[in-house]
């Protein structure tokens, strides 16, 4: 779904977006600096911008919706300089100070004229919907309702602009449910020259028709083990093509629960473009009345008498025709149904997403855009309370599941389940999730599920997606100068999951090594020696004027920043909430504009001419 902003740039633009947040999901208001309180709707921070004409253009280039609480002309003039395809501009819709005026400027067509007529029953006003075609037809041909496709979208303007001056068109049913376009605006007349046709046939199209097609076919897909999936794209392809089916009216790809991993059939939905989803053997074996090719050797294996036809037949649904009974091709098998209308979400399960999401330290002004889009993106978030309270403002209504500190083994098993029932999961760490965090455990879980005997049947279908985040020593870095220009290492000093005797080799390996040093999860009540060791063993090996840097809350607003060196480093004045980085034998700390600068030079002192 794309993303939906209200711009306020008063109060009175607030109050008016704040109505229209509450009856209309998922849209999110951006206030102006100084003019516009800044709490949101839940109370939470709300996302405030400086330069109105600026940010305008940011989010109309990112493809944002845009709804703006203000005058038409400063869209207009802000937008002017952007236009150039119609077809892909987003929303725009500009609304009067008092509600009462709705006016969609840009992207009639790709949701603003339907969005004008929502906001404008909210207020019991007026949605100026200036398209000729939405006015006389009440729809417009060149923005179908999901599950439509134009094979020709060149004819959508002669055959519209035939409809808006009388002329006749005849509307030609061969597939779908009927329900669009509305017949009601079309001839009866065999002889009228120009036709829109509904078809899930190809080669139909001409300078006198358009072509629609319905999403209305249902492929059923078996196969082998580890088949490759090239062959499996070739053999559908193929098919299709002889039985004269256009790809655009497919509507799915689906298989057994059992074959939720496998990578031929999955390749094949990311090709076609479909969606994949999956059955048990007990829904596909309700349809063995209506199968053509039943067999005894498949129910022994699956636990139903046929995998193509039973999906192909179970997602077609009461009115579904087997218009392909299972073709067997090598290690594959195929059958398509064809049905007036495909309730996609109606049965069976999609393979479900797990996004690992790294926040970084903590300020939103660090979160990737990949790390924000996927926790609006994702179902239910799972995480460490602490974390959960650090992107309250991008979560907002979501289910959340949070665990105490210390439970990251539980946590991380609840996303992967959560993930196994189909469903967008974001398991949320602080920092980079692959930098001692739970990226690592999620793998090493799924890794070893079949030993610890845990429920992992649908395990291997999920998704995981890694969204990486600025890490402490990264943030803690850029806050101090440039202390890890040069190479570096992290450890840890928690002796809860690594032995203390290697932590103290690496300690002096990294020593030894010359390596910039963070240390992560330095000092806890219990655990008070390991960072007193690291100090005396970095002694032995680096001058005592060497720089150490303790960074503390990074990015968040008790947020401190300490420089001291390596003899004058007082280990007892760090918690758990702090990283230290202790700089190799090249780095220096300067003084400029009274600002400490901690940098570690690498090698450009060579290049530079005096």
């Amino acid at each position: 779904m794309k993303k939906t902003v209200i711009l306020a740039l008063n109060n009175n633009g607030y109050a008016i977006g704040l109505e229209i947040c509450k009856n209309i999901e998922n849209i999110e208001i951006h206030g102006l600096n100084g003019r516009v309180d800044n709490k949101n709707i839940n109370n939470q921070d709300m996302y405030i911008f400086d330069d109105t004409i600026q940010h305008i253009q940011n989010l109309f280039t990112d493809g944002v919706n845009i709804i703006g609480i203000c005058a038409a002309a400063i869209l207009i003039r802000a937008l002017a300089p952007l236009l150039n395809d119609k077809k892909q501009e987003p929303a725009v819709i500009a609304i009067s100070h008092d509600g009462k005026s709705i006016v969609p400027l840009l992207g009639g067509h790709n949701g603003a004229n339907k969005l004008s007529r929502q906001i404008a029953n909210i207020f019991n006003s007026h949605a100026a919907v200036t398209t000729a075609s939405d006015i006389c037809m009440g729809f417009s041909l060149d923005m179908p309702p999901s599950g439509y496709i134009l094979e020709n979208p060149q004819m959508m303007k002669p055959i519209t602009a035939a409809l808006l001056s009388g002329r006749a068109v005849k509307l030609i049913h061969q597939a779908g449910d009927g329900s669009w376009p509305p017949a009601e605006n079309f001839s009866n007349d065999d002889d009228a020259e120009l036709s829109v046709l509904i078809t899930d046939k190809i080669n139909y199209a001409d300078d006198n028709t358009l072509v629609i097609h319905p999403a209305c076919l249902v492929l059923g897909v078996g196969c082998e083990r580890d088949a490759p999936a090239d062959d499996l794209i070739d053999f559908v392809d193929k098919k299709l093509l002889d039985m004269e089916l256009s790809k655009d009216s497919i509507a799915l790809i689906t298989s057994i629960d059992i074959k939720i991993d496998e990578l031929a059939i999955k390749s094949l939905a990311k090709y076609l473009k479909r969606p994949f989803r999956v059955l048990d053997a007990k829904t596909i074996e309700a349809e063995l009345p209506h199968m053509e090719n039943p067999s005894d050797i498949v129910f022994k294996e699956t636990g139903c008498h046929g995998v193509a036809e039973g999906c192909a037949l179970a997602f077609g649904g009461a009115m579904a025709d087997l218009i392909l009974g299972k073709q067997k091709h090598g290690k594959y098998t195929l059958a398509i149904a064809k049905t007036p209308k495909v309730e996609i979400n109606k049965i069976g399960r999609k393979a479900g997403r797990l996004f690992i999401v790294g926040i970084g330290p903590g300020n939103k002004q660090w979160r990737s855009i990949e790390a924000t889009t996927a926790i609006e993106n994702a179902d239910e978030i799972v995480g460490y309370q602490l974390y959960l309270d650090l992107i309250a403002d991008i979560i907002k209504d979501k289910p959340t599941h949070s665990s105490k500190l210390g439970a990251e083994i539980d946590r991380a098993k609840l996303a992967i389940e959560l993930a196994a029932t189909g469903k967008d999961i974001a398991l949320v760490c602080s920092g980079d999730p692959g930098i001692y965090a739970l990226a690592t455990l999620v793998f090493e879980l799924i890794d070893k599920a079949d030993s610890l005997d845990w429920n992992n049947r649908d395990w291997n279908g999920i998704d995981i997606i890694t969204c990486p985040g600025i890490s402490a020593f990264q943030a803690a870095a850029a806050r101090i100068g440039a202390p890890i220009n040069h190479d570096f290492c992290t450890i840890s000093l928690s002796d809860l999951l690594t032995p203390r005797d290697v932590i103290l080799k690496r300690i002096k390996a990294a020593a030894v090594g010359d390596f910039v040093i963070s240390f992560y999860n330095p000092q806890s009540k219990r655990r008070r020696d390991l960072l007193r060791l690291a100090k005396e063993i970095l002694l032995e090996y680096r001058n005592d004027k060497t720089p150490v840097i303790i960074a503390r809350n990074l990015g968040r607003d008790d947020e401190e920043i300490i420089t001291t060196n390596l003899i004058d480093f007082n280990h007892e004045t760090v918690d758990m909430l702090s990283l230290v980085m202790v700089g190799n034998s090249d780095t220096k700390t300067i003084k400029r504009g009274g600002h400490d600068i901690t940098y570690t030079p690498r090698g450009y002192q060579k290049k530079m001419v005096d």
